[in-house]
């Protein structure tokens, strides 16, 4: 008789949401609703845009966060002020560039984005 009633606990127990996934130590989170980069002023885009990871750490340090999924990679530099997350992805054969980033005040909301790149490489 209490097989059954630990069978159905088990069952509803099932049916319930799952755990939130695992993430690394420091990881700084994009809040819903976060919005894209504005674009930056002539000359901004390139000390972030078609730069490769070894370009980035070296401007803005060891990154935050350092994620690879198949051939792509995020990088995630924070700062007291802002973060920045840099995607990286190869062409052809070629080093994995920054094709695509986006930054964000700590509490998620916008922050021009050549501010963000200044207070990053003046923490150095």
């Amino acid at each position: 008789m209490k097989y059954w009633i630990i069978g159905g606990a088990l069952a509803l127990a099932a049916c319930g949401e799952s755990a939130p996934p695992v993430r690394s130590a420091g990881y700084v989170p994009v809040p819903a609703g976060a919005s894209a980069s504005a674009p930056l002023p002539p000359g901004m885009a390139t000390t972030v845009s078609g730069q490769p990871a070894a370009r980035l750490i070296a401007q803005f340090g060891a990154p935050y966060l350092d994620i690879s999924e198949g051939s792509a990679r995020k990088l995630q530099f924070a700062g007291p002020i802002c973060v920045l997350d840099a995607y990286l992805y190869p062409k052809g054969r070629g080093e994995p560039l920054v094709t695509w980033f986006d930054t964000r005040q700590r509490d998620g909301s916008p922050i021009d984005p050549a501010s963000c790149v200044t207070a990053l490489t003046k923490r150095r």
